[in-house]
Parts: C-alpha cells; structure tokens; sequence
C-alpha cells in the first residue's frame, strides 16, 4: 500500500514539470571556464540564504574540471569545492560535491561572448541564471527568462541573487 500511495505522490509531484532541459548543440570549454556570478536561481538546500554566490570554474589537468561555489550566509563566507567531468554531449558535464555522487550540469543556453548563460539539471528543480559581471542588463535578462519560460520552467520559483558589495571581507 505505501509504494502505491509513494508512487502516486511522486507521479503526482512531476505532472507538468515536463522541461527542455537538452543543451547547446556546442559548447567551447575555454570560453565557459572562469568565474561566472549567479544572477537568480530555483532555491534548494545547498544554497538557501546565501547571497553574492560565484561559481568559477577550471582545468584540473586531468581532463576534469575544478568548480569552486562561493556565496555569503549569516555574514560569512562559505565555499564548496567539487570537481566536473565533460562528456561527449556539449553543454553537459557531470558534477559532484559529495565523494561518488554526480549530477547533470547542462549549460541550456549561452550568448555568443560568453557573458551570461542558463543552466540546469535533469531535474526541473535546478535553474541558474549566470553573467560574467554581477549585474545583467535588463533585455538579456527577459531573453534569458524567455528562454527559460519556452523550456517549460516555472521561472516564478527564481531567487533572485544579492550581488551588489557584499557587507563582509573576502580575504
């Protein structure tokens, strides 16, 4: 009884959460590398409450990638450090932060510069907006949210990230 009721819910819990979610038909790493600030985001537990959160991203010299998530919670500073690995499918890397456990990264969308990109998951609970520079102008932006909307994602879920100068010391 309780795996049919189990199944129900989570039946229940995907209806219309049907996305797009495939990734750019081509992806040129060296460009995506660096530092990339998060604009908005779908909320979840790693991130709750955090403000001012960069992700930058690196070679590890081992065909892997290093990935290094910043932000500020509470008034301080917290990172995590994970690594990512490119698969054959452009726009889609595998991510973990937690030992064997690895999640789809798929770069959804990035202008033609390298400036701001979307980016989820296999799941339609993950969305960031990402830009190189801590604001983004407001017509990219409702592109970026388009895009995000013509995928199917509920982009009334978005936090909106704090990005303006952070009240703390980052050394």
């Amino acid at each position: 009884m309780f795996t049919v009721i189990a199944m129900a819910i989570i039946t229940l819990s995907c209806m219309g959460q049907n996305v797009d979610n495939s990734t750019v038909r081509s992806l040129q790493l060296n460009k995506y590398l660096g530092t990339w600030y998060e604009i908005a985001r779908i909320d979840h537990s790693f991130e709750k409450g955090m403000s001012y959160t960069t992700a930058k991203y690196s070679p590890a010299g081992d065909g892997t990638l290093i990935v290094v998530n910043s932000g500020i919670k509470n008034g301080k500073m917290k990172s995590s450090k994970g690594k990512a690995k490119v698969t054959t499918i452009p726009g889609l890397m595998r991510v973990s932060f937690f030992g064997p456990f690895y999640s789809d990264y798929r770069v959804l969308m990035v202008t033609d510069d390298y400036q701001y990109a979307l980016v989820g998951s296999k799941s339609p609970s993950f969305l960031w907006i990402l830009s190189r520079t801590p604001q983004i102008p407001h017509e990219t932006l409702e592109s970026i949210l388009i895009e995000a909307e013509d995928r199917g994602y509920d982009t009334d879920k978005l936090t909106w990230v704090e990005q303006d100068s952070p009240g703390v010391s980052w050394n």
